[in-house]
């Protein structure tokens, strides 16, 4: 009798996982060779430039950088506001994996589109070297922290990484609720890192024109690709 209701709970799990949605989409995705490797190259990629990233924050730690006479933020002292950025950005990150991978040609978007906007920090960083508003109460990010082996970061300042990530995820988001949710992170981070002087308030502006660069880069590319691949069909056929 035990081993009957086990044989029947193991068909049952099966039977379920054959008629998955999630399943289905990604094994309809996996099935297509070039979206399969191009898939696999980004990922790859994504890889190596967060890890560039990790190490090139410590560097960055080290450089002399300038302080701003930020116009806004002389009207006010530093809020700490690190609990509610951290809720707001990292619900974010961990809602958008999920319902991103429901569809795996978005997920891929969203991989893309954030490689590119490390990228683009990186070089940005480096060209504009900063450092902290005077009075600024440091974000207390364990991933940011894990990222630089155990280093405090306070320099990654132009342009605002949890700004531009929030932003990113409103963009490449297509259900409207997930798009809500994704703006409202986005303002409350944007206004929270500047009340806590975490960040000047360029570095959030530059951050939203980075993320909106970002994912228009990589959707002009995708645009671009697949009039390149469907009129190389036609020719073909």
């Amino acid at each position: 009798m035990h081993m009957c209701n086990i044989g029947t709970f193991t068909s049952n799990t099966n039977d379920i996982l054959k008629n998955s949605y999630w399943l289905k989409r990604w094994k309809e995705f996996l099935g297509n060779k070039r979206l399969k490797y191009e898939f696999f190259i980004t990922v790859f990629l994504l890889v190596i430039v967060v890890y560039s990233f990790s190490r090139y924050l410590l560097f960055n730690e080290t450089r002399a950088g300038a302080i701003i006479d930020d116009p806004l933020q002389v009207y006010f002292s530093a809020i700490d506001l690190n609990e509610l950025i951290f809720f707001a950005i990292y619900s974010s990150l961990i809602i958008g994996l999920i319902s991103f991978s429901f569809n795996p040609r978005q997920l891929m978007m969203a991989f893309q589109t954030y490689t590119v906007l490390v990228t683009l920090r990186m070089i940005s960083m480096y060209l504009i070297p900063l450092d902290p508003p005077r009075d600024c109460i440091d974000l207390q990010d364990p991933v940011v922290f894990m990222m630089g082996t155990g280093m405090k970061i306070v320099k990654d300042l132009f342009f605002s990484g949890h700004t531009s990530t929030s932003f990113m995820l409103f963009q490449v988001a297509r259900n409207k609720y997930l798009r809500m949710y994704f703006l409202a992170a986005t303002i409350t981070v944007g206004i929270s890192v500047i009340l806590q002087k975490a960040h000047y308030s360029i570095d959030v502006v530059a951050g939203l024109v980075y993320s909106y660069a970002s994912y228009q880069m990589v959707r002009h590319m995708h645009a671009k690709y697949h009039r390149f691949e469907t009129d190389h069909r036609h020719k073909r056929n």
